[in-house]
């Protein structure tokens, strides 16, 4: 059990934007300088990941959800409304960074369909939309840039896989949420690619 919970604590969806962001700045051929990388990662960790924490705790404080998890579909909205808002407006920000602006107008997409199935008291996983994510996003910059993103693209199927495993264990979500989830979040930046 405590495997499963170290998983699903490593691949939580605040973390995973900062990494992708790392990956994309280590692996993609942009001209952008230390200070300029150092500049966005920074911006980026705090509108994914310290802003999302700080969301949370005062809506943990203010009684709005009980536990930080998140656990009921009543408990997600508020905060998914703010990530929806957020993501899109980090997309505007960083609008003219490389690529970037794809995987968090993509985020901000899949966080909107995720959003509107609660109407049909659907909870899928947004661990594995943020995974889902990740993958599309690398799928979409192997198009871009003509370099193959194949094996990344491979790990993070890979990881999904034991993520997806790890949440059915914890019970925290059935294997239909969890493929939701992968699913909306593999073609969330591949329509927003598409239509920009």
């Amino acid at each position: 059990m405590r495997f499963y919970k170290f998983i699903s604590t490593t691949l939580h969806p605040i973390v995973l934007p900062t990494i992708v962001v790392m990956l994309y700045f280590l692996l993609s051929p942009g001209n952008f300088s230390s200070y300029q990388k150092l500049t966005i990662l920074s911006l980026i960790f705090t509108v994914t990941y310290l802003i999302p924490l700080l969301i949370l705790i005062l809506f943990k404080k203010l009684r709005i959800i009980e536990s930080y998890q998140t656990n009921s579909i009543k408990e997600r909205k508020l905060p998914i409304a703010f990530m929806i808002v957020l993501f899109y407006l980090l997309g505007n920000t960083i609008d003219n960074i490389g690529n970037l602006r794809v995987l968090f107008y993509g985020t901000s997409l899949g966080l909107i369909l995720i959003y509107l199935l609660f109407f049909f008291k659907i909870k899928a996983s947004i661990h594995l939309l943020s995974l889902g994510i990740s993958a599309g996003f690398f799928m979409i910059m192997s198009s871009i840039y003509a370099q193959p993103y194949i094996l990344l693209t491979i790990i993070f199927f890979l990881i999904s896989g034991v993520l997806a495993s790890a949440r059915l264990h914890l019970k925290a979500h059935t294997s239909r949420e969890v493929y939701i989830g992968f699913f909306i979040g593999l073609i969330a930046p591949l329509l927003v690619s598409f239509i920009l």
